[in-house]
């Protein structure tokens, strides 16, 4: 099973945090994630040194700052909508910049930002250093059901094929004169993605067809058996640990 072929968001390289087994990094990620969420958002300070660890983290891995910063972009649209709170959200009110802004919203912009942001930049940290491939390994290791890992190894494997599909079909448009520049032209759009999910869902019955053909019964072999020692789950568990005493250090502080 896999992907055969890097993403875009994996940077190749041989630290130790590459090294590390797939399903330890998966769990340290997720139990990060889960301290952070749990963190109480007046604990400014908290948020501060779990920036500190990735940082940490970061460094260790050899991932440079420009290239997580540039990856962070996809979190845009929820910096957007922290950004509404102040505005929307009833309660308080006080002086910021000369604007009158909501108390309990400037704590719930401020609670999505931090949490929102230290959970993507984990992410991407795990993206940068583990293959696909290697991820779903992971996830497989990790008894995740078979049945979602395959639904994710597809998803990989086909998701350049639909993008290509879709790219020929501009091409196609362009080619005969079409350019989207106003509503009366969604029509032809809508037409565009009822045609692309048709050719998708046939493509997919062909491929479908193609494994049964060749022996496939709803389970995916499994090629390569990734394994862990104490000493691997010792150094993934580094990051939650940590950051689990400095969450409860900030409940109790």
């Amino acid at each position: 099973m896999g992907a055969g072929h890097a993403h875009k968001l994996y940077r190749h390289g041989h630290s130790p945090v590459h090294d590390l087994p797939p399903h330890c990094k998966l769990a340290a990620v997720l139990g990060f994630v889960v301290v952070v969420v749990s963190t109480p958002r007046e604990a400014v300070w908290a948020f501060a040194l779990y920036g500190v660890l990735l940082a940490g983290v970061a460094a260790v891995a050899r991932i440079p700052a420009g290239f997580l910063l540039k990856r962070l972009v996809i979190e845009v649209p929820f910096v957007a909508f922290a950004l509404l709170m102040p505005f929307v959200v009833p309660g308080e009110q006080t002086e910021l910049l000369g604007v009158s802004v909501s108390v309990p919203g400037l704590w719930g912009a401020w609670n999505v930002l931090a949490k929102g942001t230290l959970g993507v930049a984990a992410s991407v940290l795990l993206a940068s250093t583990t293959e696909l491939r290697s991820l779903l390994l992971g996830l497989q290791r990790l008894r995740l059901p078979p049945l979602l890992v395959q639904i994710a190894s597809f998803m990989i494997r086909y998701g350049d094929v639909i993008t290509d599909e879709l790219r020929r079909m501009s091409v196609a448009r362009r080619s005969r004169g079409f350019e989207a520049g106003g509503v009366r032209h969604w029509g032809v759009l809508a037409k565009t993605a009822g045609a692309l999910f048709i050719r998708s869902y046939e493509r997919g019955e062909r491929v479908h067809l193609a494994m049964v053909s060749r022996g496939y019964t709803g389970t995916m072999p499994v090629i390569d058996e990734v394994t862990a020692s104490r000493t691997q789950w010792a150094h993934a568990a580094a990051l939650p640990v940590l950051a689990l005493a400095v969450c409860l250090l900030g409940w109790t502080v």
